[in-house]
């Protein structure tokens, strides 16, 4: 089905492009997502339903055109210099209307996780709803071997948490393979740049842009004054292995919120960034999640930031007011 669709339309709140993307975290590929903002805060809303008209006819008509300089980022072997290596999508502008006229396609990079079990064997087809699931089944997530599926991918953040549990999760933590820290908190999370304004800004982490190609490790409520988010570049290998010390409890590993099972220690999380790019020469786009934005001047991102976030607004006075209320 994923193939088949060429664009997404959504009515209502961020809640519900989570819920669209979502329906692809199995995918490389996700339609282009056009979102009508009908919810409570609207941050991934771009467009008011009131004017559906104007959003359906500048994106049909007018073409699309990526608002992002590098599009993909390098992985392994390839460079800005080999072949396979694009900067954007081609622009497309429609012969009826004014080149002012365009909208253009965010695109929000995703990262992508694989779960192993403490004997090396990847269960993602456990954690995806689309598959086995431990509702339908009644099993347990390390029970069988089973041939590994697609990675699992999430546009905001993968998180690891304590749940219901009384004592707190002991996660280790690997960058690139190396030894980074041990965490004794409520949870870790491993967010990207559009999720960096969602749980992880919540549990202290920093906004980050999102277009800046990278992503961030944010602890939940820790017990160390001293760990602080870190941002690392999207092509950061980070393990979060769940360690013996949590007494064989499980901990709750969610997508973008929705939980997907529980983790035994031992089971080992790998997270890093989602390839954006091309395979090769007339091969189709891969990666990421393409959300239609305006065309204005105002910057849709400062916008979330002091329209519904109100960055830095100070208290006691109205946005641009001169003095301060009694």
């Amino acid at each position: 089905m994923a193939d088949k669709i060429d664009i997404i339309a959504t009515f209502g709140g961020d809640g519900t492009v989570l819920r669209a993307a979502s329906l692809y975290k199995l995918h490389g590929s996700v339609p282009p997502i056009l979102s009508f903002s009908m919810g409570t805060l609207g941050f991934l809303g771009e467009w008011d339903f009131r004017e559906y008209k104007k959003a359906w006819r500048e994106t049909f008509m007018s073409g699309s055109d990526v608002a992002t300089r590098e599009a993909n980022y390098p992985r392994g072997d390839w460079d800005k210099t080999s072949p396979v290596s694009y900067t954007a999508w081609e622009r497309h502008k429609g012969k009826s209307m004014g080149a002012q006229r365009a909208s253009k396609v965010l695109l929000r990079h995703r990262i992508k996780a694989d779960v192993f079990d403490p004997s090396g064997n990847n269960i993602n087809h456990w954690l995806s709803d689309t598959l086995s699931s431990e509702a339908k089944t009644g099993a347990k997530a390390l029970a069988v071997p089973h041939e590994p599926s697609p990675s699992l991918r999430a546009i905001n953040e993968i998180s690891v948490h304590r749940g219901s549990h009384p004592h707190l999760a002991i996660i280790d933590i690997y960058q690139n393979g190396h030894f980074l820290t041990e965490t004794t908190a409520d949870g870790i999370l491993i967010s990207t740049p559009t999720g960096s304004t969602a749980y992880s800004l919540s549990a202290g982490g920093p906004i980050v842009h999102p277009l800046v190609k990278s992503l961030l490790i944010t602890p939940i409520s820790p017990c160390s004054l001293s760990f602080r988010s870190l941002v690392l570049p999207l092509d950061t290998k980070v393990t979060l292995r769940m360690s013996r010390k949590n007494r064989g409890r499980e901990l709750d590993l969610s997508i973008d919120g929705k939980r997907c099972a529980g983790v035994s220690p031992g089971t080992e999380i790998r997270v890093e960034g989602e390839f954006v790019g091309r395979a090769g020469p007339g091969e189709e786009w891969h990666g990421g999640v393409p959300c239609m934005i305006r065309t204005e001047d105002d910057d849709p991102w400062v916008g979330g930031l002091t329209g519904l976030l109100k960055f830095n607004h100070p208290f006691g006075r109205e946005p641009g007011g001169d003095e301060y209320a009694d």
